[in-house]
Protein backbone atom coordinates (compact mmCIF):
# COMPACT_ATOMS: atom_id res chain seq x y z
CA UNK A 1 0.00 0.00 0.00
CA UNK A 2 3.08 2.32 0.60
CA UNK A 3 4.16 2.37 -2.77
CA UNK A 4 1.04 1.76 -4.79
CA UNK A 5 -1.07 3.71 -3.09
CA UNK A 6 1.21 6.30 -1.01
CA UNK A 7 -0.75 5.28 1.73
CA UNK A 8 0.36 3.86 5.35
CA UNK A 9 -2.46 1.74 6.44
CA UNK A 10 -1.16 0.08 9.75
CA UNK A 11 1.80 2.34 10.99
CA UNK A 12 3.61 0.32 13.02
CA UNK A 13 3.20 -3.40 11.37
CA UNK A 14 6.23 -3.85 10.08
CA UNK A 15 7.91 -2.74 13.36
CA UNK A 16 6.03 -5.70 14.87
CA UNK A 17 6.00 -8.32 12.36
CA UNK A 18 8.01 -7.57 9.27
CA UNK A 19 10.94 -8.96 7.65
CA UNK A 20 13.68 -9.78 9.78
CA UNK A 21 12.04 -8.62 12.86
CA UNK A 22 12.36 -11.07 16.05
CA UNK A 23 9.27 -13.26 16.41
CA UNK A 24 6.55 -11.91 17.92
CA UNK A 25 2.46 -12.91 19.15
CA UNK A 26 0.57 -10.30 18.43
CA UNK A 27 -2.69 -10.37 19.43
CA UNK A 28 -5.10 -12.38 16.74
CA UNK A 29 -7.70 -9.52 17.20
CA UNK A 30 -5.39 -6.90 16.08
CA UNK A 31 -4.37 -8.66 13.43
CA UNK A 32 -7.62 -9.73 12.37
CA UNK A 33 -8.26 -6.11 12.53
CA UNK A 34 -5.42 -5.30 10.75
CA UNK A 35 -5.87 -7.84 7.48
CA UNK A 36 -9.06 -6.57 6.72
CA UNK A 37 -8.37 -2.62 6.48
CA UNK A 38 -5.47 -3.99 3.89
CA UNK A 39 -7.61 -6.37 2.54
CA UNK A 40 -10.11 -3.50 1.94
CA UNK A 41 -7.50 -1.01 0.36
CA UNK A 42 -6.19 -3.38 -1.65
CA UNK A 43 -9.50 -4.23 -2.98
CA UNK A 44 -9.71 -0.66 -4.27
CA UNK A 45 -6.34 -0.66 -5.44
CA UNK A 46 -6.45 -3.57 -7.49
CA UNK A 47 -9.88 -2.46 -8.94
CA UNK A 48 -8.33 0.70 -10.20
CA UNK A 49 -5.62 -2.08 -12.11
CA UNK A 50 -5.32 -2.07 -16.40
CA UNK A 51 -3.09 -3.82 -18.15
CA UNK A 52 -1.52 -0.26 -19.10
CA UNK A 53 -0.69 0.22 -15.48
CA UNK A 54 0.21 -3.40 -15.01
CA UNK A 55 3.34 -2.46 -17.34
CA UNK A 56 4.68 0.57 -15.43
CA UNK A 57 6.84 -0.06 -12.39
CA UNK A 58 6.10 1.47 -8.59
CA UNK A 59 8.27 4.11 -7.61
CA UNK A 60 10.55 3.61 -4.66
CA UNK A 61 12.85 5.31 -2.30
CA UNK A 62 15.83 5.19 -4.89
CA UNK A 63 13.34 5.81 -8.14
CA UNK A 64 11.82 2.58 -10.13
CA UNK A 65 11.15 -0.43 -8.77
CA UNK A 66 12.89 -2.95 -10.80
CA UNK A 67 10.04 -5.37 -11.22
CA UNK A 68 6.99 -3.48 -13.02
CA UNK A 69 3.40 -3.44 -10.90
CA UNK A 70 1.89 -6.98 -13.10
CA UNK A 71 5.47 -8.93 -12.09
CA UNK A 72 4.94 -7.44 -8.84
CA UNK A 73 1.31 -8.58 -8.23
CA UNK A 74 2.20 -12.05 -9.31
CA UNK A 75 4.96 -12.89 -7.03
CA UNK A 76 2.92 -11.47 -4.09
CA UNK A 77 0.23 -14.09 -5.43
CA UNK A 78 3.08 -16.63 -5.24
CA UNK A 79 4.03 -15.60 -2.12
CA UNK A 80 0.68 -16.05 -0.44
CA UNK A 81 0.17 -19.66 -2.21
CA UNK A 82 3.53 -20.69 -0.51
CA UNK A 83 2.32 -19.75 2.69
CA UNK A 84 -0.86 -21.48 1.97
CA UNK A 85 1.48 -24.58 1.13
CA UNK A 86 3.27 -24.48 4.73
CA UNK A 87 0.15 -23.95 6.70
CA UNK A 88 -1.32 -27.00 4.69
CA UNK A 89 1.81 -29.05 5.41
CA UNK A 90 1.61 -27.94 9.16
CA UNK A 91 -1.91 -29.20 9.51
CA UNK A 92 -1.61 -32.93 7.22
CA UNK A 93 1.60 -33.45 9.96
CA UNK A 94 -1.09 -32.38 12.72
CA UNK A 95 -3.18 -35.20 11.68
CA UNK A 96 -6.37 -33.06 10.29
CA UNK A 97 -8.97 -34.96 8.12
CA UNK A 98 -10.84 -33.88 5.62
CA UNK A 99 -8.39 -31.16 4.51
CA UNK A 100 -9.23 -29.05 1.26
CA UNK A 101 -7.47 -30.01 -1.90
CA UNK A 102 -8.75 -26.39 -3.70
CA UNK A 103 -8.94 -23.15 -2.72
CA UNK A 104 -13.05 -23.93 -3.31
CA UNK A 105 -15.48 -23.03 -5.94
CA UNK A 106 -14.50 -21.25 -9.27
CA UNK A 107 -17.51 -20.77 -11.01
CA UNK A 108 -18.35 -18.12 -9.30
CA UNK A 109 -15.16 -16.23 -9.56
CA UNK A 110 -13.67 -17.63 -12.64
CA UNK A 111 -12.18 -15.06 -14.92
CA UNK A 112 -14.03 -13.64 -18.42
CA UNK A 113 -12.60 -11.38 -20.03
CA UNK A 114 -15.52 -10.44 -21.92
CA UNK A 115 -17.53 -9.06 -18.70
CA UNK A 116 -17.46 -5.53 -18.05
Amino acid sequence: MRLAQHKDIAPGLNDLVGYGRPASTPSLDEMWSVWHKVTAAADDYLDTLTPEIMATHLLGGRGPMDENVGTTLLRTVYHYWYHTGEASAVRQLLGHKSLPEFVGNMDSAAYRPDAS
